[in-house]
């Protein structure tokens, strides 16, 4: 439909660049093609220029295989079998170290036996000694350090006595000494009897399965009933005259 005041050219050309914007829009493909007949390697180009940036680049070799890297990284040292052999590979390592790395390796195994020991300190089962291992040996303990021992005062009462004998030159007192270290032995001999049959006792009403016997009982009790309340690893969980069931 043609305009009032226009031309007919006008119209026509009109029509016609709105039909080129049409077949522009809807097929972008064929009048790329058929408009750049001329120029078709640099479309091509572009595209695969386009088609390149939207992927990953490669990363220029294969991956490889879990084979190919552990030959790459050289055989693997076996662990050692005796203690002497692992001592002979830290001093190997040590040799080969600068001096800088010495000493970080040692701050490092110093930091982790301080750690070891705290929470052997501390009462923790995986870093016990094989002897204070099992909830039987922890109540053994717990009985001795809420009881009162008179095993605790042998030995800074044989240093006292020890000291007087060193300290006075006389016949009269070093004579006087040898009966009062007898009978404080006699003592601690008792209250050690005493002691371990009190544990025993409390020990088989509490695990009737127990398997050990009342001697090593007995003496464990005792070992750590003769050494000083701070002194005792690992240390007392309960306090000095608190009732054990």
């Amino acid at each position: 439909m043609n305009l009032l005041g226009r031309k007919k050219d006008n119209a026509q050309t009109t029509a016609g660049s709105t039909g080129a914007d049409t077949a522009a829009t809807t097929d972008p493909v064929s009048s790329g093609d058929s408009s750049d007949t001329g120029s078709g390697k640099t479309t091509r180009s572009e595209r695969r220029r386009r088609k390149e940036s939207r992927t990953t680049p490669p990363k220029g070799r294969p991956t490889p295989k879990r084979s190919e890297s552990a030959r790459r990284r050289g055989p693997v040292a076996p662990a050692p079998m005796t203690a002497a052999e692992a001592r002979r590979r830290r001093k190997e390592l040590r040799k080969s170290m600068s001096k800088e790395e010495r000493k970080a390796l040692r701050a490092e195994r110093r930091a982790q036996l301080n750690e070891r020991r705290e929470r052997m300190m501390a009462g923790e089962e995986d870093f016990l000694l094989p002897r204070d291992k099992g909830p039987v040996r922890r109540y053994v303990r717990d009985i001795v350090d809420a009881r009162r021992n008179v095993l605790g005062l042998f030995m800074p009462a044989a240093l006292a006595l020890i000291f007087v004998m060193l300290s006075v030159p006389s016949v009269e007192v070093q004579a006087a000494m040898s009966p009062a270290m007898l009978g404080l032995m006699v003592i601690m001999l008792i209250d050690a009897f005493v002691l371990g049959r009190k544990v025993n006792r409390m020990v088989d009403a509490k695990f009737p399965d127990n398997t050990e016997t009342g001697w090593r009982l007995g003496f464990y009790a005792a070992s750590r009933a003769s050494q000083l309340r701070r002194m005792r690893a690992p240390r007392p969980q309960v306090e000095r005259g608190a009732e054990i069931t």
